[in-house]
């Protein structure tokens, strides 16, 4: 017997909405959902390879509590009741002796179905949720927030309609959201140009109408000098500056010595260059997109780097404008009801998170910084945290293993939810595995965008394993700990008329396509309707947020310090795949024997000097870690930078596929958690410098 389910892809964050074919009980075929815009039935290699993880006997398979030393991998099988009594237990026992706030969560994001999760933390009484976004777009979203109210996740990209685009450092074909790049092909075959700026020639610059290389560390002094040509020319929108753009006298006086000529000397980008570009996309306003990213945690002034991108899109009266930026609707905003939170059902926390008792000085939002949990859990600082829940997310593969030592040390209980082993839960006190997304169903999510919908995750088959589903182990936890009360459903039905209830939307809607808009068409303000969610209702430069929190409106331009190259030392950099998500995907059967490992990207002038051929075996230092990687020597990468694939995780024996292969440049950011950046206290992971030399 054959079906079909929709549903969303679990093999990344992007979460693609995806038609999964099951015939007699197996997964036989995925593909792309064919009933939404830009997904054209296409998949990428990581979704397509979603059925070997299904079928793959080295992913989590049960429960277990350890019993030798943290690090060890000593873990015996236990049943979900016997997880979740110890995990009640211990909990209690931290609670007793630190208070409530003693217990943390932490987690890749909330998305489309992350509010579940959420749901530990609020039932016992902590307020310390915290997701990754620190290490990825926390400074993006802080900008937007700053600026105009909304945040990152409330902003779309118009790609398939714009006249211009520019990434910067915005691997975006290798990233690799499928409508996203989908639609920027398209844009491109319709004779949009691409303007990218990287340290290095990825896939995207190879599509690009026009590359830049650019020194590493040096984007913002880049769009200062932008922002300086655009208003000393008066290439602006002056419509839109006027009706919306506040501050703008203050910009004006602050960039007035930040030069195209002046720029040149910091990004080695010719000044005609800078002044080309600028006059460029003036052309093409407003259908122009200047693309903030996703990975904002690179260096020290990246906050007010993505601040400067925002500006320069209010400068092109890009903002809620067809092909260019769009600020998503609410479901009030096009008639609708949203849906009814689950959080809601309990009382809010009356204590602070960790960084809310820091006082002043820098920005922050509704999760908490991860570098303020580390410091709580290493150090007590502004109180300790000894239990932390870790949520499909695996941060230990992203440190040093000093970072790892100081946090397993600090913490009294440690409980990771995954679907996959992971470095982690390879220090985990209690391991709780996660039914992968065909076998589970999810709680409804919202779709953002000018035309929302809420968006199903259905089962299509049963657990393989002693697996559950997020739900069923919030539950366990929550009733084990005497919280039960805010889990009443005794199924996933339950949860989803809850949800739905008031909004007119029934289950059954979900069927013809796993999805349900909210209106019929897209919803753009024109400019006499637009007003921002700001306190002025305009784009603000001079931002009440930061006025708030005593973060100061601009930030003077810093020249990054410059590596020793004839020494072998370099800036680290990395980045994204199109075969690879992070740590996640590396033991994959069908994705591990595409790319099994990864390669060190180094400048072939340097590398002849340093005697590095490609294909050479080099090692990788930084502190008292060293790692060998082979070197893909290439002339298409700046002579300050060398490059890796990140999160080639390759220290827990379990994922014998990946075990020992490539390297995780985690290992090398000496230093890198005790750093923070500008104005946000996100991680700078681009500040980082490494010894290379021949193995």
């Amino acid at each position: 017997m054959k079906t079909s389910v929709f549903s969303n892809c679990g093999m990344c964050s992007v979460r693609c909405p995806i038609k999964v074919e099951v015939t007699d009980g197996r997964v036989t075929w995925i593909e792309g959902n064919p009933y939404v815009p830009g997904m054209e039935g296409s998949l990428c290699a990581r979704g397509s390879a979603g059925i070997s993880l299904l079928y793959d006997f080295e992913r989590l398979q049960y429960p277990m509590i350890r019993t030798g030393p943290r690090g060890s991998g000593q873990f015996k099988r236990v049943s979900w009741n016997e997880a979740f009594n110890y995990i009640a237990e211990e909990v209690k026992k931290a609670q007793d002796k630190y208070g409530k706030r003693t217990v943390a969560l932490l987690d890749r994001g909330a998305g489309l179905f992350g509010e579940m999760q959420r749901l530990i933390v609020r039932g016992m009484g902590s307020p310390n949720y915290f997701n990754h976004d620190d290490f990825c777009r926390k400074n993006v979203d802080l900008a937007y927030q700053t600026l105009i109210g909304y945040g990152r996740p409330e902003v779309s990209y118009d790609f398939a309609n714009t006249k211009h685009m520019v990434f910067y450092g915005r691997n975006a074909l290798e990233a690799l959201g499928v409508r996203e790049a989908n639609n920027i092909v398209k844009a491109l075959e319709n004779g949009a140009k691409l303007t990218y700026i990287d340290v290095r020639v990825s896939k995207t610059a190879t599509k690009a109408t026009k590359y830049l290389q650019i020194r590493p560390g040096t984007d913002y002094a880049l769009n200062l000098a932008l922002i300086h040509v655009i208003l000393k020319e008066g290439l602006y929108d002056k419509d839109f500056v006027d009706r919306f753009l506040s501050g703008i006298t203050d910009l004006e006086n602050f960039v007035k010595n930040y030069t195209p000529e002046w720029a040149e000397k910091e990004t080695g980008i010719p000044a005609y260059e800078i002044i080309g570009l600028a006059r460029q996309l003036s052309i093409d306003k407003p259908k122009v997109i200047l693309y903030p990213g996703w990975f904002a945690a690179r260096t020290k002034d990246a906050f007010y780097f993505a601040r400067s991108v925002i500006i320069l899109n209010a400068l092109l009266g890009s903002i809620e404008q067809k092909g260019g930026l769009i600020v998503a609707k609410s479901p009030k905003e096009v008639g609708a009801k949203g849906l009814n939170s689950l959080l809601d059902r309990i009382p809010a926390p009356e204590e602070k998170r960790v960084e809310a008792e820091e006082g002043k000085g820098f920005l922050y939002d509704g999760a908490g910084h991860i570098l303020h949990l580390y410091r709580a859990i290493k150090r007590g600082e502004p109180y300790p945290v000894k239990a932390l829940f870790v949520v499909r997310y695996d941060p230990f593969a992203g440190i040093t293993h000093k970072d790892i030592e100081e946090i397993s040390n600090g913490l009294d209980l440690l409980v990771t939810i995954d679907v996959n082993y992971s470095a982690t839960s390879w220090y985990a006190d209690v391991i709780l595995p996660e039914s992968i997304y065909f076998e589970r169903s999810d709680i409804i999510g919202l779709q953002r965008g000018a035309k929302p919908a809420f968006v199903m995750r259905k089962q299509a088959v049963q657990p393989i394993y002693d697996t559950k589903s997020r739900w069923e182990i919030v539950k366990g936890i929550l009733t084990a700990y005497g919280a039960g009360e805010y889990m009443p459903y005794e199924s996933i039905e339950d949860i989803w008329n809850y949800q739905l209830e008031g909004t007119g939307v029934k289950i059954e809607d979900f069927e013809k396509s796993g999805q349900v808009a909210l209106c019929k068409d897209a919803k753009i303000y024109s400019r006499d309707e637009l007003k921002f969610k700001t306190p002025s209702g305009k784009v603000e430069i001079l931002s009440a947020k930061m006025a708030e929190r005593e973060v100061p409106y601009f930030f003077a331009y810093e020249s990054p310090v410059k590596p020793n190259t004839e020494e072998g030392e370099f800036r680290l950099v990395f980045g994204r795949m199109a075969v690879h998500t992070h740590v996640q995907t590396h033991n994959n059967r069908y994705l591990n024997e595409i790319v099994p490992e990864n390669e060190l990207w180094i400048n072939d002038k340097i590398a002849s000097k340093l005697g590095i051929k490609n294909g050479d075996w080099v090692e990788v230092s930084s502190g008292d870690y060293t790692g060998k990687i082979r070197a893909k020597v290439t002339p298409f990468i700046h002579e300050e930078s060398v490059f890796m694939y990140r999160g080639f995780e390759n220290e827990v024996p379990w994922k014998t596929r990946s075990y020992g292969k490539g390297l995780n440049e985690g290992r090398l950011l000496k230093g890198a958690f005790e750093r923070m950046a500008h104005g946000s206290h996100t991680g700078a992971l681009f500040e980082n410098f490494v010894k290379v030399k021949k193995a």
